[in-house]
């Protein structure tokens, strides 16, 4: 809308001018005068994709017929849009050259058009008023915009800083609370496993070791990602003092994290379940297949935190696990039955469903959760595969 009224007012201006009213007369017949203003008013209009057909038809109308309107328009969008110095000093040279062919018109005509035109003063002013005055503006105009636009950047660049401190300071967090005291398990775990003279608890302690380790080995993943965001972040870990011993400074490399668990591991989370005494069931439902990685880890987690959720409110409780592998989807179940005896009371975040929902939803599916009219709870998740 503001190229079509942009558009509109180069027509009306320009046909007034050349009717006289703000400069020399045309002589032109009116028909030829509205040709002349139409084509202005589109050129105007064509400035949305390009400024040069507008220049074209300024400096023809100028040299002609005393046009200005056009040429005081174009020399706005020269001084806005042109960056290299040469491009700057083709148009001026083009300016200088359009108004002496003006001039050489004023001078071989007679009247109004020759005190215009080839006055040296008037020629002089004209120059200023319309070519120097609107490409000074044009320049105002583009400096405000890179300054606008390097404001911005250095908005995002300053919100990008804020958020890799911010994910700094969260490492740091969860190695404080969560890697320690994990830490404090693994090592327990071990101590107890060479000293008990039973043989199960003995088992018991090295499986309990082996999930701590796990857990540290992808809670230092998790940091990784979390402090090398970018290289501000690098430099941070290179600088901290926890940084993991043998792990090269800056980013940590692709080789170094280990993969995270996919249904292929599924079987291993449910024996560490029965490990633990749990009565766990796998029930598999249709030809299994290969689905893509992102499906199969969030699936995965689907099973570990209904697993997670049945150790600590129904320890002792007989669990399904359902795995159908329909056409389009993968769907996953993991229903408990009640419990014999009261929960233990582990403590836990209470976020773990909500996030469970929100990253099988990223892929397109569902995840309901319910109590069951027996006791039981019920985790079941569809997955677009």
């Amino acid at each position: 809308m503001r190229f079509v009224l942009l558009g509109a007012a180069m027509f009306g201006l320009s046909l007034f001018v050349l009717q006289g009213q703000a400069g020399a007369p045309s002589g032109l017949p009116l028909p030829a005068e509205l040709a002349v203003a139409a084509a202005a008013g589109l050129a105007a209009w064509w400035t949305r994709r390009s400024w040069w057909p507008l220049a074209a038809v300024a400096a023809v109308g100028h040299a002609l017929l005393l046009l200005w309107p056009p040429l005081l328009a174009a020399s706005y969008h020269a001084g806005r849009d042109l960056v290299r110095g040469r491009d700057v000093a083709a148009y001026l040279g083009g300016c200088a050259a359009v108004f002496g062919a003006s001039a050489l018109m004023g001078a071989w005509r007679d009247g109004v058009r020759e005190v215009l035109a080839a006055t040296p003063g008037n020629a002089l002013f004209m120059a200023l008023a319309v070519v120097g005055l609107p490409f000074a503006l044009g320049l105002w105009t583009r400096a405000r915009r890179e300054l606008r636009r390097r404001a911005e950047r250095e908005q995002i660049m300053r919100a990008e800083q804020v958020r890799a401190q911010e994910r700094a300071r969260i490492a740091r967090e969860m190695h404080d609370v969560v890697a320690h005291r994990v830490s404090l398990i693994v090592l327990h775990a071990g101590a107890l496993e060479v000293r008990t003279g039973d043989e199960e608890a003995a088992r018991t302690a090295a499986l309990i070791g082996g999930i701590g380790r796990e857990a540290l080995a992808n809670l230092r993943d998790v940091l990784g990602v979390l402090r090398a965001t970018d290289s501000a972040t690098d430099r941070a870990t290179d600088r901290a003092p926890d940084r993991a011993p043998g792990r090269a400074p800056g980013r940590p490399r692709a080789e170094e994290v280990a993969p995270p668990p996919t249904f292929a591991d599924l079987d291993r989370l449910l024996d560490q379940s029965r490990a633990l005494g749990v009565e766990v069931v796998r029930h598999d439902e249709g030809e299994a297949r290969e689905v893509e990685p992102a499906v199969a880890r969030t699936a995965y987690r689907v099973v570990q935190e209904a697993l997670t959720n049945v150790h600590r409110h129904a320890a002792d409780a007989r669990t399904d696990v359902r795995v159908r592998y329909r056409p389009e989807a993968l769907e996953v179940e993991v229903r408990n039955r009640a419990p014999g005896s009261p929960p233990a009371g582990l403590p836990g975040a209470g976020w773990g469903l909500v996030g469970l929902r929100e990253r099988v939803e990223l892929l397109g599916g569902t995840l309901r959760t319910s109590a069951q009219n027996d006791g039981g709870f019920l985790v079941a998740a569809r997955i677009p595969a």
